[in-house]
């Protein structure tokens, strides 16, 4: 990389500091169309490796990749009359094709759900044809008005899940089983903690009867949806005729749900475990786990070290590490090491002449600490340790951050104290008004999050609603969020 600045730091300005690192890294860029990124080959990467753990934890769960169309008739999203209303405003349109005005307008793919339940009605005919379990990878476009790299852009790429029951039982199941997937993923691979619940009726999915959401805190304590999992009940059935016959003989229509991740995910990883250097990538999700570089002076030397650093590569490769062999010439070390780290490579070995005639390498860790100086005999069983301590230790570390960023059982005055001051999660009683859930956002630009599943509900239910004082219905998580 040309550019040796230093980044904006964190504390001074968040939002120039995620720009200046996607740059850095070269994982994106603005594209010629408003709105729109050119995701880079780096950034590219590490969506390949979000799909690939992904795609086969859906696989695990018995679903089956399929691909629909991009252009859906305009007429299809005014059946479910919800659902055209929450999209209508982001939509983009094409109403020519081929020097002519098309008959009937195309809308461009915002999201599925209207022409995949069109062909289901086709599909299925009996209880014997279900469930239908199916996921799509795809790009959407929905016309954003202010864009944000990875975040919020005009299009994005995303799996979209697809699902058809027989019972409004199997289809609340199937939410809530996909929603731990992706609570699974975001904790396991992305060493992102979250917080999942439901969402409110203000904030649910247009269409939706239930949505819920895995939601995470960035480091500069605004919250992200990372993920969503909606139970559509019958109201996509209804409006698309997606009937069958019962095991009784009786009609119904089908149960769906829909669920869905995207590229927003990457900006979530740089915004969960980046720092002041740049990024910094769990071992899980890395392009290359660990990068090799040579470092020698005479040609004498560079043939004996490269020598090394190919066999070191060999037996790295050989137990399933993905390592990258850094042997430019015409470049130091030093701004080897320095490229490196801001795009976030976990892990990397030094090996210069002294090394080769020991033996050993230089580890150095991304996240920090002593160079260590390792045998090279058993390297190909250690890395892998170093790597999953490293993937434990930056779950561990951000979720020491998010705790210390969230209050529990608030008043309206420790709320508000909390949201204009550091920011980050508030768990509150909330009365179940939309009228007073609106009024706390238009006042403070705070939303409920999630009404949280029991696994992060505080120990003493709150009594009381904290904006206005009514019996609270539910505890909510409330935040300030992108």
């Amino acid at each position: 990389m040309a550019d040796t600045k230093a980044l904006t730091t964190r504390a001074a300005d968040f939002s120039a500091w995620y720009n200046e690192l996607i740059a850095r890294a070269e994982l994106a860029d603005y594209s010629p169309v408003r709105g729109c990124m050119v995701i880079r080959p780096n950034g590219y990467a590490i969506w390949e490796q979000m799909q690939r753990a992904l795609d086969q934890m859906f696989k695990d769960t018995g679903h089956q990749n399929a691909y629909f169309p991009l252009f859906i008739p305009q007429s299809f999203l005014a059946r479910e009359a919800e659902h055209v209303e929450g999209f209508a405003p982001e939509t983009a349109v094409v109403t020519h094709g081929g020097g002519k005005e098309l008959e009937e307008p195309l809308v461009v793919r915002p999201t599925s759900e209207t022409i995949i339940y069109s062909m289901y009605a086709k599909w299925i005919q009996s209880y014997r044809d279900l469930p239908v379990l199916i996921n799509q990878w795809a790009n959407v476009v929905r016309w954003e008005m202010r864009t944000r790299l990875f975040l919020r852009t005009t299009e994005f790429l995303w799996q979209e899940g697809h699902t058809a029951h027989a019972t409004e039982a199997e289809a609340e199941e199937e939410a809530r089983r996909m929603l731990g997937v992706y609570r699974t993923f975001m904790e396991e691979w992305m060493a992102m903690p979250v917080v999942t619940g439901r969402k409110t009726d203000s904030e649910r999915f247009a269409g939706a009867v239930r949505t819920y959401s895995c939601e995470s805190l960035m480091q500069d304590n605004k919250a992200l949806q990372a993920g969503t999992s909606h139970n559509l009940g019958q109201n996509f059935a209804r409006a698309f005729e997606v009937t069958f016959q019962t095991a009784s003989g009786d009609l119904d229509h089908v149960w769906n749900t829909s669920w869905g991740v995207s590229t927003r995910l990457v900006g979530a990883l740089i915004m969960t475990h980046g720092d002041d250097a740049g990024l910094v990538t769990p071992p899980r999700l890395a392009q290359y786990q660990v990068v090799i570089v040579p470092i020698y002076r005479t040609d004498d030397e560079r043939a004996t070290v490269l020598e090394a650093a190919e066999r070191v590569k060999r037996e790295l490769a050989g137990a399933g590490v993905r390592v990258h062999l850094d042997a430019r010439t015409g470049m130091k070390p030093g701004a080897k090491y320095y490229e490196w780290e801001g795009r976030g490579v976990p892990l990397r070995l030094e090996i210069g002449p002294r090394d080769v005639a020991a033996g050993a390498v230089v580890l150095v860790r991304r996240t920090g600490g002593k160079k260590e100086t390792l045998p090279v005999e058993g390297i190909a069983a250690r890395i892998p340790q170093e790597m999953e301590r490293m993937q434990t230790a930056l779950l561990e570390t951000a979720r020491a951050r998010v705790e210390a960023a969230t209050i529990r059982g608030a008043t309206k005055e420790q709320f508000l104290q909390h949201i204009d001051g550091s920011g980050g999660f508030v768990y509150a009683g909330f009365c179940g008004r939309a009228e007073c859930e609106a009024e706390i956002k238009e006042q403070t630009k705070a939303t409920i999050r999630v009404l949280p599943d029991p696994e992060y509900r505080s120990p003493e239910p709150p009594a009381t609603c904290m904006w206005c004082g009514l019996p609270s219905v539910a505890e909510a998580v409330w935040a300030r969020a992108y």
